[in-house]
């Protein structure tokens, strides 16, 4: 049996008039969906600190705390089928975080050189993330459960 790749993904949410979410687009990609930051454990790399690195890379965001581990998915990638293990983390970011900006990453992993345009939603989404990444939202809130997801 294949061994999971170990990832984690980033609900950063940021308290304003309501609860938000960020999420990005690939610039140019609209078929990748929209996504939370979300990527690899490196060997040697703590949880907590493999989602602060992907929020970092995937984002640019550097003011996000981790607040709690929320769960953990073991669900094949959507694409290849490999098997993967994905802890889910609760962030909270500066109420004073800008709304919108684009990421341009650095460095030569497999996003090096991609656009990001980074946003915040408002909770609960009125549609589902890409590879249902808003699956554990409900768990952090009942009330974040998004609207015409399939829940968990």
């Amino acid at each position: 049996m294949t061994r999971p790749r170990i990832r984690v993904a980033a609900y950063v949410i940021r308290h304003r008039a309501v609860p938000e979410v960020l999420v990005f687009d690939h610039a140019g990609m609209p078929e990748a969906g929209t996504q939370v930051p979300a990527g690899g454990v490196k060997s040697g790399e703590g949880l907590e600190e493999a989602v602060l690195r992907e929020v970092a890379e995937e984002t640019g965001l550097l003011t996000a705390t981790v607040v709690r581990q929320i769960a953990v998915e073991d669900k094949p990638h959507p694409d290849t089928g490999q098997p993967r293990r994905t802890s889910f983390f609760f962030l909270k970011a500066p109420a004073d975080t800008p709304d919108a900006w684009v990421h341009h990453v650095n460095g030569d992993g497999d996003d090096g050189g991609l656009a990001f345009a980074c946003r915040f939603l408002p909770l609960p989404l009125k549609q589902p993330l890409a590879d249902d990444q808003d699956a554990w939202l409900g768990h952090l809130d009942p009330r974040w459960t998004t609207v015409t997801g399939d829940s968990q």
